[in-house]
This record gives structure tokens, C-alpha cells and sequence, in this order.
């Protein structure tokens, strides 16, 4: 079954693969390796997961889009030609996915027509409440970048390659994305003191 455990996400995040060894891992599985297809999910499922998330605004949709992304992965493998850009190919058959969902659902998502539904941050509220807010209130790349960078814990150079953008652009919407939270934060804050 393809769900993260809570080692599974520690272990994502404190052993990012480099683009070669997620390229070496791709052929492993297009060569039919399990243990290559295990050890590429266990290395990349907390940030699939986040990208979906980020796009779906749904957990569930998010953990269906990530199952459909693995399931991707493994069928289409022999196809992926190296290009440096291992992430960037996985992004796109996440979002294909997401897409497909949505199509499926007859639904066009919408940020102001949906309400998100609440995330779960095991041990951090405070990380809890910032996502439901960066939920709320980002755009879609805001979103991505944001949740790739803080709760995926990828770094803003790895982010700007699986996403096929300039580091420059990353990082002016990831500070972009921040001040828009900090702005959002402190108005909820104002309200709560008003009460």
C-alpha cells in the first residue's frame, strides 16, 4: 500500500536523493527492481505528497493523486529519458493526476469557491494552522513552493528544478508567498485581540 508513515516522511526529509541516484533508481524500476521502486518511494513520498496536497487542497484527493502518481511511475519508468530532471518528470505525472481527479469529479477548483479541509501536523499546530492559511490564501505555484520548501524540506534550488523554474523566481515567490501569510497571521491576530 502507498501511504507515509511518520518514519517514512523523517526519512524524505533528511535523505533527499540527488537528481543521479533518482535517475538510477528510474531505471531500476523501468528494469522491474522492487527494491529500486521502494527505495524511490520511500525517498520522494513526503514531497509528492506535499506537491499534491498543494494542488488538490485535499488530503485525500492528495493521497489518491500520490498512489496515481507512484502507480505512473512504475508502468511508465522505461519511458523517462535522463535529463538531469528526474522531480520535474514526477511533478508532471502528479499534476496529470490531480487533473485527471479533477476532470473525473466534474469540478473546477477554484480558491475562493473551496473551503480546505483541515491538515494534520502531527506534534506542530502552529505548523497546522499555517498551512491551512497558506491553503487559503496562496496562489497555486505560491502553494507548491511553499509547502515543497517548509514541509517537504526541500531546498529552494531543488524546488526551482523539479519545477522547471528559475532559482530567481522561486525564491521571490516563496518570499512573496510568506509576506502574504505573515500579513494574513497578524490579521487574524488582530481580530482575536479585538475579541
Amino acid at each position: 500500500m502507498l501511504w507515509m508513515t511518520n518514519a517514512d516522511s523523517a526519512s524524505a526529509v533528511k535523505s533527499a536523493l540527488s537528481p543521479e541516484q533518482c535517475e538510477q533508481l528510474i531505471v531500476g524500476i523501468a528494469q522491474g527492481q522492487p527494491e529500486a521502486f521502494e527505495a524511490f518511494y520511500r525517498q520522494t513520498a513526503r514531497s509528492i505528497y506535499v506537491f499534491a496536497l498543494s494542488l488538490t487542497r485535499n488530503p485525500q484527493n492528495a493521497q489518491d493523486a500520490m498512489m496515481e502518481t507512484y502507480l505512473a511511475v512504475r508502468t511508465h519508468a522505461h519511458r523517462y529519458t535522463p535529463c538531469g530532471k528526474p522531480l520535474a518528470w514526477v511533478f508532471t505525472i502528479a499534476r496529470n493526476a490531480v487533473r485527471m481527479q479533477q476532470r473525473a469529479a466534474a469540478q473546477e477548483v477554484s480558491l475562493e469557491e473551496l473551503t480546505p479541509a483541515p491538515i494534520c501536523v502531527p506534534g506542530d499546530p502552529d505548523a497546522a494552522i499555517v498551512l491551512h492559511e497558506a491553503m487559503r490564501i496562496l496562489l497555486e505555484q505560491e502553494r507548491e513552493i511553499v509547502m515543497l520548501h517548509a514541509v517537504s524540506g526541500l531546498k529552494h534550488r531543488e524546488i526551482a528544478q523539479a519545477l522547471g523554474l528559475p532559482l530567481s523566481t522561486v525564491l521571490s515567490k516563496y518570499t512573496r508567498a510568506l509576506k502574504k501569510l505573515r500579513k494574513s497571521l497578524s490579521e487574524c491576530d488582530g481580530e482575536e485581540g479585538a475579541k
